[in-house]
């Protein structure tokens, strides 16, 4: 969930962290303080003096674990999509403290909200027809840039399709890069995309799967993205909401948006 550490020690050694980062960094953080999923994420408004308002992530993980997919995510994405609409990343600082490793992403401050303040989105959006535009080309950009990231494996297909939505799974022949964490909290009004850590491929379609599974219980926008984002409607679509609504029932059966639950079943219901 997206709360603080799970003990005063954990968040406070976090803050701890951050602090020293901020020094680092030459900045003076400002604004609620906003935590990531089980507080492994910080983030907070900061101001720096040449790029002015700015946005201060910190993550953390065991000091073994500081490498890799996710952590790597947000430098990797700022090269490798240069004309998408993404925050665009300033200054990276790494340190160590208490046990754990830490990284400091020091991005441009988006003023613009997000679209939904968490990953269900709970009510209708009314998106003007340029705001799809520009979100289906990022998407079409995303889509056709190569990586040797990994977001969704086929070994991870073939063992949760069958547990969670108890179908067989499918053999994925169409992959492409996908942001992975596609969600209306990761859009903002303008659009721009937040949230780069997990990107990497996955089967063709998967973000626009993900974004309008996580939009089941908000039905007219979920109408919307089926009509504006039209991989949706097609044989590979139709694969990659299957395995998007696996992920997420694996996800409500560890607590994580049980309301999701039933309608992700219907979506199942209605693919197979």
């Amino acid at each position: 969930m997206y709360s603080p550490p799970t003990t005063p020690t954990d968040e406070q050694r976090t803050l701890t962290a951050q602090s020293a980062a901020a020094d680092a960094l030459g900045i003076t953080v400002t604004g609620p303080r906003q935590w990531g999923y089980q507080g492994r994420t910080l983030g907070q408004q900061a101001h720096h003096p040449q790029h002015g308002a700015c946005w201060l992530r910190l993550i953390s993980a065991p000091a073994s674990q500081a490498n890799g997919k996710l952590w790597d995510g947000t430098a990797e994405a700022a090269a490798a999509f240069p004309t998408v609409h993404k925050p665009a990343l300033h200054d990276l600082h790494d340190l160590h403290y208490g046990g754990l490793a830490f990284r400091a992403e020091l991005s441009e401050f988006i003023a613009g909200p997000a679209c939904s303040p968490e990953p269900v989105l709970r009510a209708e959006l009314d998106l003007a027809p340029a705001w799809w535009t520009s979100l289906r080309t990022d998407l079409d950009t995303i889509a056709a840039t190569r990586t040797t990231r990994v977001a969704v494996r086929q070994e991870w297909i073939s063992r949760a399709v069958p547990q969670h939505a108890r179908v067989p799974a499918p053999d994925i022949t169409n992959w492409a890069t996908a942001h992975g964490d596609f969600h209306f909290a990761n859009i903002t009004a303008e659009p721009v995309i937040l949230d780069w850590e997990g990107f990497g491929a996955a089967p063709l379609g998967y973000d626009a799967a993900m974004l309008y599974a996580y939009s089941l219980l908000a039905p007219a926008t979920a109408a919307t993205i089926r009509r504006e984002l039209p991989i949706l409607n097609t044989p590979a679509g139709n694969t990659a909401l299957l395995v998007v609504a696996a992920d997420l029932l694996q996800s409500c059966s560890r607590s994580d948006h049980p309301e999701l639950a039933d309608p992700l079943r219907a979506l199942v219901a209605s693919l197979t």
